[in-house]
């Protein structure tokens, strides 16, 4: 739509990964150089985090670009939502294998066969899992146990877990020390940086094919984007997009950040949907769950003392009326 306006071939902020527009930083080339090294060195497990929209996917993408230029075979999940046995089935059929419906032993036997019979030929078997934080533990445990799969040297399959920083969180689990103990090889993904924010746009464009990028999106306006971004790529795509549609339809070539600013409100980029740890009561006052609690604590304690004054009183009228040593006071 807008394309032809702003000198373009072709979209260049769709938010869908596209190996063509990966824009190298630092920190990018670091991580790839990171998972190509584990697998190639048949490392065993391998993990990559970073917050949502950081470019996980995007990475993940551009190695298995790279590893399918050599003698890397692998099967992908996408999907971590799964039970153990729907697991071993999907890995095994994206293996090209054989699966059997409802039989653990046959699958595990399949994928081992095959596993081996590559390693023999020398080639590499890759197991790659998307959305790894979603798994739960009980499928973590059958993903380590398949790194049993070894010779004294080396790991038979390679596996790598991409996933947002709760998987490091879940990996610090006591359930699961076995398996964070296995890990090798570790990358993450972090923000873009202002001045990365800035050339990840220009990289953009010129890959789309503008010559001029600045003309379209001057400094303040970078700077404004990487403001309401906060340096995550998956958002600065969606507010670069959007100001480019805005653009179009105003018939105006440069990109202000008070168009940027708009597009920010529309889309909501200031609101953080995070539970409060307070509430505020009729009275004015905070409430939280904590504070609720010990309340009560201190109700039941008042009304512990209570009773526990309520005896003695009892006990000092008995005493003055004379009860006998042998009667019990009530």
């Amino acid at each position: 739509m807008y394309e032809a306006f702003y000198q373009l071939k072709k979209n260049p902020f769709e938010i869908t990964p596209d190996p063509s527009f990966l824009f190298a930083t630092e920190k990018h080339n670091e991580a790839l150089a990171t998972l190509y090294y584990g697998v190639r060195r048949h490392k065993g497990f391998v993990v990559l985090t970073g917050e949502v929209g950081t470019g996980k996917t995007l990475l993940l993408r551009c190695l298995l670009q790279i590893l399918r230029l050599s003698d890397v075979h692998h099967a992908y999940v996408f999907n971590s939502r799964l039970g153990p046995m729907e697991f071993l089935q999907y890995v095994v059929a994206d293996f090209g294998l054989p699966v059997s419906p409802n039989n653990k032993s046959e699958l595990l036997l399949t994928l081992s066969r095959f596993v081996i019979s590559r390693f023999k030929k020398r080639l590499t078997t890759v197991l790659v899992i998307d959305e790894a934080h979603h798994l739960t533990e009980d499928v973590l445990e059958e993903i380590r146990l398949l790194t049993n799969l070894e010779t004294p040297n080396q790991k038979l399959l390679q596996i790598l877990l991409v996933g947002q920083p709760e998987l490091d969180e879940k990996l610090d689990s006591i359930n699961l020390r076995q398996l964070k103990q296995r890990i090798a090889v570790r990358a993450q993904l972090s923000p873009l940086e202002p001045e990365e924010t800035a050339g990840y746009i220009r990289s953009r464009l010129q890959v789309a094919g503008n010559t001029t990028p600045d003309n379209v999106f001057p400094i303040e306006t970078l700077m404004e984007i990487h403001r309401h971004s906060r340096g995550i790529p998956r958002l600065i795509n969606t507010l670069c997009e959007n100001a480019l549609i805005h653009g179009y339809g105003r018939q105006t070539a440069r990109i202000t950040p008070a168009i940027i600013q708009e597009i920010a409100m529309d889309f909501r980029l200031s609101v953080v949907n995070s539970r409060p740890k307070t509430e505020i009561t009729a009275s004015g006052k905070p409430s939280s769950d904590v504070e609720d609690a010990a309340k009560t604590l201190l109700d039941l304690y008042s009304s512990l003392r209570r009773a526990q004054s309520t005896r003695e009183r009892l006990r000092g009228t008995v005493e003055k009326v004379g009860a006998r040593d042998n009667e019990p006071y009530i």
